[in-house]
């Protein structure tokens, strides 16, 4: 244990120059006084860590000393090429820098974790885009990765509905979502989300900006996407659910927020274990898709259109079952199983089916 915080400490002091006791008690999540005896440590082994005295002193190593000496375990090892899958990164044009920094990496493992790289290519592979797309990235994604790296403002044209529209962008960040990319720039004083996908067109300039050191990217995102699925849920329905059909909203909900939002809002179980409560969906149709997984386990009690088509689906699927086993009708080998009505096609692709 001791051995990788010595390591850490001298990795700490190569990547920052400079560190007081206290900036390295703090990353080490250690005492000072333990700061002070691994210093010593690390004189006595023969690394040169030399303490500058004064207001903006601190620990240093002498003459710019680097070492080689990584540490790392064939986990982290291993971690680290996951990293660099093929995928994001050859989408943003950065495949060859990946490739050369993996190099570098690979050329200051020692022999036993070579084959850390080979070993992650052959049980890890990371398939972004989802189904039905298209696996490519978009055309202009390349040239907004550059500008995001490099601090640069960009003149952005994307479509909106059935136009063009312009605007001067300074691009903050990338997010990929889903397969598909989205950017993060501030636009006058506001900050906008934009999708990579719709833009046709991007200009970047001479002039820099200053993002600041108080944009959090990922903060700003998951703010922005609890708030996008919220502005789409804003209908409720009542519903009366069995035990096994509270635990199976979980999963039939099509958004975690959403189901904790029914759980909280439910009532005291009755006599047979079922509970009142109200769900946030998008509309009544899809209302109708979520709330049809859940089977017997769920009874509709508003708004009553609901309702209705849930009884009409109930006496439907009543009347399958009422009328046997069609197979019981059919020659023995089951070839002359009569095509299903119009009705019971309207069952499975009726109303409701997105």
């Amino acid at each position: 244990m001791r051995a990788s915080r010595l390591i850490s400490l001298v990795l700490l002091l190569q990547s920052r120059e400079t560190m007081t006791a206290t900036a390295l008690a703090r990353e080490l999540e250690v005492s000072e006084r333990t700061v002070y005896r691994d210093v010593l440590a690390l004189s006595a082994a023969g690394v040169p860590v030399y303490a500058d005295r004064g207001r903006a002193g601190g620990y240093r190593l002498l003459g710019g000393y680097r070492t080689r000496l990584t540490g790392l375990t064939r986990d982290e090892a291993e971690a680290l090429f996951l990293a660099g899958l093929p995928g994001p990164a050859g989408d943003m044009g950065l495949a060859d820098a990946v490739a050369a920094a993996e190099l570098k990496v690979l050329a200051a493992l020692p022999p036993s974790l070579r084959d850390a790289p080979a070993r992650t290519g052959q049980r890890f592979h990371l398939d972004v885009p989802g189904w039905f797309r298209e696996a490519g990235p978009p055309p202009w994604l390349t040239e907004l990765a550059r500008a995001v790296w490099r601090d640069r403002v960009v003149e952005l044209r994307y479509r909106r509905g059935g136009r063009e529209v312009a605007r001067s962008v300074q691009p903050y960040g990338l997010v990929l979502k889903s397969g598909t990319w989205y950017l993060v720039g501030r636009v006058g004083a506001d900050v906008r989300t934009y999708r990579v996908d719709r833009v046709v067109g991007v200009e970047v300039g001479e002039e820099t900006f200053d993002r600041g050191e108080g944009f959090d990217l990922a903060g700003y995102w998951r703010e922005q996407a609890e708030a996008f699925l919220r502005g789409m849920f804003t209908e409720r329905v009542t519903v009366r659910l069995s035990p096994a059909g509270l635990r199976a909203l979980r999963w039939a909900a099509e958004a975690r927020f959403a189901y904790d939002e029914a759980v909280a809002a439910a009532g005291e179980p009755d006599g047979q274990g079922w509970v009142v409560t109200r769900l946030p969906v998008e509309s009544v149709p899809v209302a109708y898709d979520v709330l049809l997984r859940l089977g017997p386990e769920v009874e509709v009690l508003d708004p009553p259109e609901l309702r209705a088509r849930f009884a009409e689906a109930a006496r439907r699927s009543a009347a399958l079952y009422a009328a046997g086993d069609p197979r019981d009708a059919s020659a023995p080998d089951g070839s002359a199983m009569a095509a299903p009505d119009a009705s019971r096609t309207a069952a499975v692709d009726g109303p409701g089916q997105r």
